[in-house]
């Protein structure tokens, strides 16, 4: 009988498969685990990312001046045979000025051009260069509807309105040339924080709007100064309304610029105050107040920021009055984050219109930096300083 030999077990394969089979298990162990590491790990980016959105947090700046008054003696000065030079009034400005993201004016009279003819008091043109001045400046929010805006009709409207369609980093409002023009949501964007300005008068000294033009500028009169028609009042009322409805749930930042109030009075009356709560409650951020050629006092009516008058920038007035050539230079902070924006009316500061007693040397210079040029300063300063805090103490103006 055959006898059946024994089989060998060969030791060293059996180790080699094992160690192999604990190999694998590693690998497949370990490939598992970083699945999950990098799965816990997006995780956590994702929180982090939504973490980081709550938490980021917009900024811009805007600062603001009034009225831009071109009288025929500080174009006289500036002109330099067929043409004009403004910029050597703003030398202390532009420096100021070209440090913010927005920066705003009251252009008081019509910049109609040269070539229809300049002119002054009562019925104004101004020349281009003005803005061109302003814009060199910083200057890129400009309101147009005044009280003489319609100073020299049609064709100066249409004239200024080119010139502003031209400038495409600036945003001029209030004064139009169609009704489509009008009515274009024009937002604009800075830093993250999108933004618009609208702007009205309360009229237009007298010369009538066409009908089928009204247009040519935004009109929000005085409640009874027609009181043969004062449901004319209610119809412009109710036209602001849609304007501001049409552009608040599309903007962070809604600027609203009023020409209102009474010349010379240092204390807005009972149309500005209303007004001024009436636009609060349709949830305007800041309403810039122009006309009165005087500063008037600043306020808050809840979150809403009210200057009632940042007086005259630039002017060469006739009246005898300090307060004529005595602006304000008004600046906030503005931060949006994800509850929404939180403005700071951050810095205040009075500002005067120099020139000779033979109307020379134009210029614009801060109260922080007069030396000679105001003999009482001091005492200017704390009257005007009393003016813009009257209604409220917390208000900070700048000192001297």
């Amino acid at each position: 009988m055959k006898r059946r030999k024994r089989r060998r077990i060969k030791w060293g394969r059996i180790f080699i498969c094992l160690l192999l089979f604990i190999g694998i298990c590693y690998f497949i162990f370990k490939n598992i685990n970083n699945v999950f590491d990098k799965k816990n790990n997006s995780n956590d980016k994702v929180i982090e990312k939504v973490e980081d959105e709550e938490e980021k947090s917009y900024s811009l700046s805007l600062v603001m001046v009034g009225d831009n008054l071109i009288h025929d003696k500080i174009y006289n000065y500036f002109r330099n045979g067929n043409s004009y030079d403004f910029k050597p009034m703003l030398e202390y400005i532009k420096p100021i000025v070209s440090k913010y993201d927005l920066a705003y004016y009251n252009q008081e009279t019509i910049l109609g051009g040269s070539d229809i003819g300049v002119s002054s008091y009562p019925a104004f043109n101004s020349p281009y260069e003005v803005g061109d001045a302003m814009i060199d400046s910083g200057f890129n929010l400009v309101s147009l509807a005044t009280n003489h805006t319609m100073d020299r009709g049609e064709k100066a409207i249409l004239n200024s309105r080119n010139y502003w369609n031209n400038k495409k980093d600036v945003l001029a409002v209030g004064s139009y040339s169609s009704y489509d023009e009008r009515d274009k949501i024009d937002i604009r964007e800075v830093n993250s924080i999108k933004y618009t300005l609208l702007n009205y008068t309360y009229g237009t000294n007298g010369i009538n709007v066409p009908s089928d033009k009204s247009y040519l500028v935004n009109i929000w009169p005085v409640s009874g100064s027609n009181p043969n028609n004062d449901s004319k009042y209610q119809d412009y009322k109710e036209q602001i309304k849609k304007d501001i409805d049409r552009v608040r749930d599309k903007v962070d930042l809604l600027l609203v610029a009023m020409h209102w109030g009474i010349e010379y009075e240092y204390v807005p009356n009972t149309y500005q105050e209303d007004m001024a709560k009436y636009l609060e409650s349709l949830g305007v951020d800041i309403i810039i107040g122009t006309h009165p050629h005087v500063i008037q006092p600043i306020d808050w009516i809840n979150d809403t920021l009210v200057i009632y008058s940042l007086g005259n920038f630039v002017s060469s007035h006739e009246v005898v009055n300090i307060g004529n050539r005595i602006g304000l230079l008004s600046s906030v902070k503005v931060v949006k984050d994800s509850n929404g924006i939180k403005i700071d009316n951050d810095m205040n500061e009075l500002l005067y219109m120099y020139y000779t007693s033979n109307y020379k040397d134009f210029k614009v210079i801060p109260f922080s930096m007069l030396k000679t040029e105001l003999s009482n300063k001091n005492e200017v300063y704390d009257k005007f300083s009393n003016i813009v805090k009257s209604k409220n103490s917390n208000i900070v103006i700048k000192g001297i």
